[in-house]
């Protein structure tokens, strides 16, 4: 099974403060469509549907927990 890693799965508890800033932040909402854009690549990989090298995917896994981090930083500190 494939783990889910989009930010309303991640953080359910702050569903209410993502939907703020994704309305009325266009900083973090950048950063959130860059996220998910990254974490839907990676899904697709892990999937099948795309092919790559481990080391690629574990680089986008790392860029994706970068994301992560700066996103739960504006989540978390308002």
């Amino acid at each position: 099974m494939i783990d889910k890693h989009d930010l309303h799965h991640e953080f359910p508890e702050y569903y209410d403060r993502i939907h703020e800033l994704k309305t009325n932040n266009t900083h973090f909402a950048r950063l959130f469509e860059e996220y998910h854009d990254l974490n839907r690549e990676i899904l697709r990989i892990e999937e099948g549907v795309e092919n790559t090298t481990d080391e690629y995917l574990e680089e986008l896994k790392k860029k994706r927990l970068l994301y992560k981090d700066k996103l739960y930083g504006m989540i978390a500190n308002p």
